[in-house]
């Protein structure tokens, strides 16, 4: 995406003259070797039809890493009016340079260009070239969104929604009144084509916009044809390049359109003395970019799900994404259908699911509804992935800004670190309500408006339906946010006795305040939460929950300077990389705390960064390097009720606003106008130099730990069994789906199945948090049964053992037990062997049905249970 100072020479090419070509076609293409050959022949016999037309083909190789050069050539070889064009330092420049080359080394009195994968069949360069011949008009463009064109292959609906909309804003922003802007099948005048492209100056996928507006400003006339389009698989086009474009036209219109920052300073000391912290009274143009940035951080840690949102799958999710796209798709469900929100038996049927006792984040999955139900759950899951992660960013950033910093980059970086730190990162795989944390940095300004008892009614009733929407988002996240809180307040009551003695009577009374308005909100869900059906009294992690103290000094797999192979052994899985802040970083707030030590502020947050880490080591841990064990502080809250359900690695997570905070001060000294206050006493020179050296400690600090984007691998597909709703016949009113294996925590695809095609069915067994035993401790899926056990038993070993009569007898009552009407076996790992294992327990073999195999054990009409 970006601008060139000139356009490049044409490459030559044989050609006669210019005026001897009627046609020439320019043809982009990167990393299209399987695709090439055959437009390359489609163009070829279209045009040689009319032996009339005198033409030219123009190949643009755009820097390709396969074979599409060398495909190109051997087209050149058979026919040489095709011609390869190719930049001369063999690099990848963008659509718009290669579109470039192209155009300025024609010669024909007519210019199309096309795409390498003939979405527009070339026989639809007739209709263009009639147009340009009937009427005054020097640009026919092939237009999807016309009225009268046929649409013969459709995109997924997410990607052509998106897909309009882009198109819709940039023809908004760009070129009103053209209704299909980046289609890529474009007849010119030919001279009229050279002078656009000779000076245009993007290399992008906005090189489209930019002649067109090259057209209207030198008006010349343009036409939208209808034509016929399909989508072709493997298009390079993502809906987040229609965003790309929008920002290669701004850079084109407006560069450095946002003026620098005014700084203002002013001194820190007690973040509850209102006269004394920075104002954010009125939004600046820097506010804007540096939400913007946020956002486009975020847009761009997610690319990767956002290009194939039909197939995408985040590679280190384990089962959560099919978890979380099924909770937000049977929430709007229940939300619509008028039904209990807080349970369903969709899932663990019969018994069902506590969705209160599930982290279903109602918070935003109620408000999208209509989101996941016009688009799909999967969109869903990456809107609040992608938003939530920019929101808690720019929620920090409001904090900062408003009460410790003047300086708005300073408060910026403050703010990137404490929402793009390693362990949220970390849980931004799997866990959107350890990312979606923007109501957090609210309820500690409320808190500290507390403390300035001013208006402590309204700001405890504020402070009570701030705290309920959160617990409407995360409960987990809340009580951590409450513990960082206290142990903050702990500390400063120590260091400013008397700040704690003016403040603690209208704190304590707006907190009443608060719990007064909060309680009667989440009173019922709380209730059905921890007695309602389903509940459980806490929840079985297992172990390896706890941080390795090496854990904070090394890198997370997802962070520039880490990797997989050495984070892996010290996290309990890559969602729960929940230290890994790098010993550059825990260097530098070292520094910063020596540096600033005479603040109050500072000792208390650093104080907090301690308590949290040395509380997330767990009961025990062990001195690295050696065999000593010690005690942990964890042990004397391990027990208690709520602690007991906490993986203590978690508390690290505290220290990541901690962190932020206390570089955000740095950073504020380090950029104030006047460089003598980073050194009191220095002189200027040194002051300068002391200031350079603190700023590119900062960056060495924050380089490692930068994200690199999410990987994402492709999901099996959905059987048609289940899309083409096969599987009705077998089920009756009350009956449930049986998968083999059963969904849990190690596989849980047919929940994928029930979110995508409108839970159509119920399923036993599933991938939820659930009561187990007689004293209901909560356990990750269903009461295992002994079918079910013997079931993955198979699927992990490739064993069958001898299953005789008894065996038989159990699989028939755990069938009842589940109320079943069928049992499928899609295709997977060790299937041969599970269907042996099932023919021999249901005494009959399976029927090949929609991709899956098929068992029908329910009372269905004419067949009779056995």
């Amino acid at each position: 995406m970006t601008t060139a100072p000139h356009h490049p020479d044409p490459a030559p090419v044989p050609a006669a003259s210019r005026g001897d070509v009627d046609l020439s076609v320019v043809v982009p293409a990167y990393n299209e070797e399987g695709r090439l050959r055959p437009t390359l022949d489609a163009i070829s016999a279209h045009l040689s039809a009319d032996p009339h037309r005198t033409w030219e083909v123009i190949v643009v190789d755009d820097g390709s890493t396969d074979g599409t050069a060398r495909v190109a050539r051997e087209a050149a070889a058979e026919e040489p009016r095709i011609h390869v064009v190719a930049a001369h330092d063999g690099a990848n420049h963008g659509k718009g340079d290669a579109l470039r080359r192209g155009v300025l080394a024609s010669y024909g009195r007519r210019v199309l260009v096309t795409d390498a994968d003939l979405a527009t069949p070339i026989e639809e360069l007739d209709r263009l070239d009639e147009l340009l011949s009937a009427e005054d008009t020097d640009a026919a463009i092939g237009s999807r969104a016309h009225p009268e064109s046929l649409i013969e292959i459709h995109q997924w609906r997410v990607r052509e929604w998106l897909g309009r909309m882009g198109n819709r804003l940039i023809r908004t922003v760009a070129v009103p009144g053209i209704h299909d802007t980046q289609c890529g099948f474009k007849l010119f005048d030919g001279d009229k084509a050279r002078a656009a492209f000779a000076d245009s100056r993007l290399n992008g996928w906005g090189i489209d916009v930019e002649i067109l507006r090259h057209f209207r400003r030198a008006g010349w006339p343009v036409a939208e044809v209808p034509v016929r389009w399909s989508h072709r698989p493997g298009s390079k086009v993502r809906p987040l390049d229609y965003g790309r474009v929008l920002l290669e036209l701004l850079r084109l219109r407006a560069p450095g359109a946002f003026p620098a920052p005014v700084s203002s300073r002013s001194s820190l000391s007690s973040p509850s003395s209102p006269s004394s912290r920075p104002s954010l009274s009125s939004v600046r143009p820097v506010d804007l970019v540096i939400v913007l940035g946020f956002l486009l951080a975020s847009g761009v840690l997610y690319h990767q799900l956002w290009a194939d949102l039909d197939r995408g799958y985040l590679a280190d999710a384990g089962q959560d994404q099919n978890q979380w796209e099924w909770f937000f798709r049977v929430t709007a469900a229940n939300i619509t259908e008028l039904r209990n929100p807080l349970f369903t038996t969709l899932q663990g049927h019969p018994e069902g699911v506590n969705l209160m006792a599930n982290t279903v984040m109602l918070g935003l999955s109620v408000p999208l509804t209509p989101v996941t139900l016009l688009l799909g759950p999967t969109v869903t899951w990456a809107l609040v992935l992608t938003g939530g992660l920019a929101a808690t960013a720019v929620a920090w950033y409001w904090f900062i800004a408003r009460r410790l910093v003047a300086n708005r980059w300073a408060a910026a970086t403050g703010a990137a670190l404490a929402a793009f730190a390693p362990p949220m990162i970390s849980h931004g795989n799997a866990h959107p309500n350890f990312l979606a944390l923007f109501m957090l940095p609210v309820i500690v300004d409320r808190a500290l408006r507390l403390c300035e008892g001013r208006r402590v009614v309204r700001d405890g009733v504020l402070l009570g339906l701030f705290t309920a929407y959160q617990i409407f988002l995360g409960e987990e996240a809340l009580l951590l946010a409450a513990m960082g809180m206290v142990l903050f307040a702990l500390a400063y009551a120590v260091l400013r006795r008397d700040v704690a003695a003016a403040v603690w009577r209208p704190l304590l009374r707006g907190t009443l305040i608060g719990l007064a308005v909060c309680l009667p909100i989440v009173g019922f869900p709380l209730g059905w939460q921890f007695f309602g059906p389903q509940s459980y009294t806490h929840v079985m992690h297992g172990d390896n929950t706890h941080n390795s103290p090496l854990a904070f000094v090394e890198f997370a797999g997802r962070s520039l300077a880490g990797s997989d192979a050495t984070a892996d052994p010290l996290a309990m899985n890559r969602t729960e990389q929940n230290a890994f802040f790098g010993w550059p970083l825990l260097l530098l707030t070292a520094v910063i705390v020596v540096r600033l030590r005479r603040l109050a502020l500072v000792k208390a947050l650093a104080f907090t960064a301690l308590a949290a880490a040395l509380l997330s080591l767990g009961v025990t841990f062990r001195i690295p390097f050696t065999d000593v064990e010690l005690t942990g502080p964890w042990r004397a809250l391990a027990n208690l009720p709520l602690f007991e359900s906490v993986i203590e690695s978690r508390v690290a997570m505290i220290c990541a606003p901690v962190f932020g905070i206390l570089v955000a001060l740095a950073t504020d000294r380090l950029t104030a106008p006047r460089a003598a206050r980073a050194v009191p006493g220095a002189r200027p020179a040194r002051a300068h130099a002391v200031r350079a050296v603190g700023l590119l400690a900062v960056a060495g600090a924050l380089l490692p730990i930068l994200p690199t984007p999410y990987p994402v691998r492709e999901r099996a597909p959905v059987p048609a069994f289940i899309t083409e709703g096969m599987y009705r016949p077998y089920l009756a009113e009350g009956e449930s789906m049986i998968t083999v294996p059963l969904p849990g925590p190690g596989g849980a695809d047919p929940l994928h199945w029930q979110s995508s095609t409108g839970l159509g069915f119920s399923l036993a067994g599933g991938y939820f948090n659930g009561p187990w035993g007689p004293d209901r401790i909560g356990i990750y899926g269903a009461t295992p049964r002994h079918t079910s056990n013997l079931l993955s038993d198979v699927r992990n070993t490739g064993q069958v053992p001898e299953l005789g009569p008894q065996w038989r007898a159990q699989a028939r009552a755990d069938l009842a037990a589940w109320r079943a009407g069928v049992v499928v076996l899609p295709p997977q790992y060790n299937d041969h062997a599970l269907y042996t294992a099932l023919e021999q327990l249901l005494g009959r073999p399976g029927v090949h049905t929609g991709g899956v195999w098929v068992w029908d054990v329910g009372r269905l009409p004419g067949n009779e249970r056995e």
